[in-house]
């Protein structure tokens, strides 16, 4: 039996985009003010989510229970597996002490917390964000800077803000090449018009971090690095994007920006060194946070041994994260499994569509191409490299899976949430209310962004979603089409940071367990302002000379 998406249940716009809100209020207002733990704010969503599809949209209920169990399965698969794999590295450095000379080499480089923060959370976490994407370099950015001593807070909440502006040209590209396969954008041009958003935002988002952290005073003592640091950054990002292609931008962009800040501090360093590792002002666990410690030095031979096993890593990924290594190891072993009962049983209807479209639901057991699968095979080399033997090996997997237990709870009821929404309509509902802003759609459409990656998670999701309905809209508003596509991925990577996904990433990459509350408030004004100033950017590229200009 078909079911076809209704996206005014209750005949009122107003009324059904209130009901379509409530489970993300549920699982948000659960997180955020009422300080439930992680697991129960998602499963509260969850039941919410069910409750509104079943008894709002008329959604039949196993199909509903199908769709949110299609969606746990995709948070074990590539989410939860990433997440698992990158604190198992971790741990490994850790037991065997390799992490503390790591963390010695990067004091080394600068003992300034503040230019720490640009070196890995954003150009460090820009090249992690490029080679993999799906929470990769938030776990890695994240668990970095706490060993560095960071306040968990402040690893957690700054690696999320500095994982904005590389987002839309994550994973070697992925959230645009699907963009432009899916809804039919010439690839080139929707890659060129995004070059022509995020460098504005690659130059800011330093400025911005580092202002989070230390506050104006704070910021301003090393604005020469902040504006190397995000200028080399911007340039190459728009280079690449407008002339060579959506794959490498991030790469190649993050690699050149941290080659130019290292060179950069040989010749310049801050008159004060900014030692607190704490956020100025609103850090609610400073008093967890480590006193600074002397930089104690190490061999060559103990340094490239520290840094091996992020190489290593690095190497991995990268590799993992090349097209025709991902299609022939899935030529190896993928197996594909329609999820019955649901797969093909759901039609997306107009205005969303030109016409009614089925919506597939197959789970790929894509086990050996999955990014976590290169973190684990990258973290079982760098075990035997630091003379680890296989029982230890094997010991501290399971004791990190004992460890994570909680988080992987909670990014499996997350994903169900989100896919649930999906494909009862709620998330399609939201998204039409965005649409109805005429002569204000450019900034709502780019909001529109914003809130399908804070519901599903990622850049690529929220642009499979509403991709299809920006291009109908701008069609309609005599508005560029390129523009309204790129605005909703350019508009996206503001809502990675109060995703919940990439929330349980971050307080399971600092160990700081059941405190992702804390985390949401401190982001969230972040994300709506950054959200707001995209919006706000788009329409003048919409309507006003000479930013209209940059419009193909």
């Amino acid at each position: 039996m078909i079911w076809q998406q209704v996206y005014d249940p209750l005949s009122n716009m107003w009324l059904s985009t209130l009901l379509a809100a409530i489970p993300v209020v549920v699982m948000l207002v659960g997180l955020g003010f009422l300080h439930m733990k992680a697991h129960w704010a998602a499963g509260a969503g969850l039941v919410a989510a069910l409750l509104i599809a079943v008894f709002v949209y008329s959604m039949p209920a196993e199909m509903a229970g199908r769709a949110a169990l299609f969606g746990a399965f995709t948070g074990l698969l590539p989410i939860g597996w990433i997440v698992l794999n990158i604190i198992f590295l971790h741990q490994l450095t850790e037991q065997n002490g390799s992490f503390k000379v790591l963390q010695d080499s990067l004091s080394g480089i600068t003992e300034d917390r503040r230019i720490q923060l640009l070196l890995i959370a954003f150009s460090f976490g820009a090249f992690f964000e490029g080679a993999a994407g799906f929470g990769t370099p938030v776990a890695v950015t994240a668990a970095i800077l706490i060993g560095l001593g960071f306040s968990p807070l402040a690893a957690s909440g700054l690696s999320l803000i500095a994982n904005t502006a590389p987002v839309a040209f994550g994973a070697l590209g992925t959230p645009v090449i699907t963009l432009a396969k899916v809804h039919g954008y010439d690839l080139m041009e929707v890659t060129a018009m995004i070059g022509r958003q995020l460098p504005f935002f690659s130059v800011l988002v330093p400025f911005w971090l580092i202002w989070a952290f230390a506050g104006r005073k704070g910021m301003m003592e090393i604005w020469p690095a902040i504006l190397v640091c995000g200028v080399s950054f911007a340039i190459p990002q728009y280079l690449v994007s407008n002339f060579i292609g959506p794959e490498l931008v991030d790469i190649i962009a993050a690699i050149i920006s941290m080659i130019s800040l290292v060179l950069f501090l040989r010749v310049w360093q801050p008159k004060k060194i900014w030692t607190s590792a704490s956020i100025r002002g609103k850090d609610v666990s400073a008093s967890e946070v480590k006193p600074p410690q002397p930089v104690a030095q190490h061999s060559r031979s103990a340094l490239i041994a520290a840094w091996t096993p992020w190489i290593i890593l690095s190497v991995f990924v990268f590799i993992w994260g090349l097209p025709s290594v991902k299609a022939w190891l899935n030529s190896i072993f993928a197996p594909a499994f329609p999820m019955e009962g649901l797969h093909n049983l759901i039609e997306k209807m107009p205005p969303v569509v030109k016409q009614p479209t089925k919506e597939g639901a197959t789970y790929v057991l894509n086990l050996l191409s999955a990014t976590g699968t290169a973190i684990l095979l990258a973290a079982i080399v760098s075990a035997f490299v630091m003379k680890y033997n296989p029982v230890k090996i094997v010991s501290t997997f399971f004791k990190t899976i004992w460890l994570v237990r909680f988080s992987l709870l909670t990014i499996v009821l997350m994903l169900a949430l989100g896919t649930l929404t999906r494909y009862s309509g709620t998330d399609t509902t939201l998204g039409l209310a965005f649409a109805n802003t005429g002569w204000f759609y450019p900034f709502f459409g780019t909001l529109m962004g914003w809130l399908g990656v804070a519901l599903t998670g990622s850049d690529t999701a929220s642009n499979v979603l509403f991709g299809g309905m920006q291009k109908v809209a701008a069609d309609q508003l005599g508005l560029s089409p390129n523009l309204m596509g790129a605005a909703n991925s350019s508009g996206g990577v503001m809502g990675k940071m109060i995703d919940a996904q990439s929330i349980v990433v971050a307080s399971t990459a600092t160990r700081w367990f059941n405190r992702e509350g804390d985390i949401l408030r401190y982001v969230f004004f972040h994300s709506i302002a950054l959200a707001c100033l995209m919006g706000i950017f788009v329409t003048l590229q919409a309507y006003v000379w000479p930013f209209k200009m940059m419009v193909n």
